[in-house]
């Protein structure tokens, strides 16, 4: 196994992670390596920006759009 160590970590962040590593009944370092592996191990994020959009909103619900009829396309431009 690896080890690494981490300078210059600000006393909020090993305060609060001293906190949540006893809340969770685990060592500092458990904690800490947890956190670690949890986030790189993430997908790094959804496919595409639709992806991204729908899974922000799908737990608001869905919105059904009306959608306008389609008219006849117009004349194309002539340059002459």
């Amino acid at each position: 196994m690896a080890s690494i160590t981490i300078r210059n970590l600000d006393e909020d962040v090993k305060a609060q992670l001293r906190m949540r590593a006893a809340g969770n009944g685990r060592s500092i370092e458990e904690e800490a390596r947890l956190i670690l592996r949890e986030a790189v191990s993430r997908k790094t994020g959804p496919e595409n920006l639709a992806s991204a959009i729908r899974a922000r909103f799908v737990p608001l619900g869905g919105v059904e759009l009306e959608l306008p009829p389609r008219e006849p396309a117009r004349e194309p431009p002539k340059f002459e």
